[in-house]
């Protein structure tokens, strides 16, 4: 069934990949209208978390940003599917790096120093991968969660490695760093997911909310002495993206335990309050709660 599943959307996913720019976001309209007002994609979360994220905002301006959200999630999917064959050359057109983001990595690359990047759920995670891709600096290495099924999967790994990026399976973070000391690698984390064992998380406020937070990026720098810096996938305007680093820690180690871990997600935060619409209001990100001591 995994099969036949496959194969039938495999013709699809290529013909919107190879669709020109301009014809891909009439078809993402299409879409909207679709998962927004005929499907109600979601509502039932997206609508809650962006009213607990933002109480000081009225219900209409709830909306707006739902609507907004709805349409960049309909740009997102299609955007992704895209990136299984632009060009390098489209790339470049469509994202750029800021030069003092440019600077601070060549900075490291310089030294031989790998490092860890940490991002959310914020802007176009998959291109801006991509994008990275083409610089002559630090190898992307990209810890993700292997789909279930191994024909997607494999789709998934052939998207993100195309370039020149590499994928650790989340299991096999560690052994997989450690094979790769002798690279000057850059290793990705989303750290803005829910944590699976939230109970060994890091507990903290996020957009007005108790929430746990995956501690990965903080245990890979401490461990390996790597410096850490913060991306951002900003979206200036549709199909166009801008991305800008932060150096979060030099050195890591030095720092109070979990404060790295403050220091990203409270820069996540002030992304999605800067806009709001580009982040992924239909993950179940506050599905835990935190338990009590005994």
């Amino acid at each position: 069934m995994k099969a036949i599943l496959y194969y039938f959307a495999l013709p699809w996913i290529y013909l919107i990949s190879i669709l020109p720019f301009w014809l891909l976001y009439r078809v993402s309209d299409f879409l909207f209208v679709v998962l927004y007002y005929v499907l109600g994609y979601r509502k039932k979360v997206i609508y809650p978390n962006l009213r607990n994220a933002f109480p000081e905002k009225s219900e209409n301006e709830i909306r707006v940003i739902a609507k907004k959200f709805y349409r960049y999630f309909c740009d997102l999917i299609l955007e992704t599917i895209k990136s299984i064959t632009i060009s390098p050359s489209a790339l470049r057109k469509r994202v750029t790096f800021d030069p003092e983001a440019l600077a601070l990595l060549k900075k490291f690359y310089q030294r031989d120093q790998s490092l860890v990047a940490v991002l959310g759920h914020w802007g176009n995670w998959e291109l801006g991968g991509a994008r990275f891709a083409l610089e002559p600096l630090h190898t992307l290495a990209i810890i993700y969660h292997p789909l279930k099924n191994e024909y997607f999967e494999s789709l998934v790994v052939h998207m993100r490695t195309r370039l020149g990026n590499r994928l650790y399976p989340m299991k096999e973070t560690y052994r997989r760093i450690i094979s790769d000391r002798s690279e000057i690698t850059a290793t990705a984390f989303i750290a803005d997911q829910t944590p699976s064992n939230p109970a060994g998380a890091y507990w903290m406020e996020f957009l007005n909310q108790d929430t746990p937070v995956f501690l990965g990026p903080e245990r890979v720098a401490r461990k390996h002495k790597y410096p850490c810096i913060y991306i951002s996938v900003n979206q200036p305007r549709r199909g166009y993206y801008y991305i800008t680093a932060e150096l979060l820690a030099e050195f890591p180690e030095k720092l109070q335990e979990n404060e790295l871990t403050r220091l990203h997600t409270k820069k996540l935060e002030e992304d999605i309050k800067k806009q709001p619409e580009i982040w992924l209001w239909g993950h179940r990100r506050w599905k835990h709660s935190r338990k009590s001591p005994d």
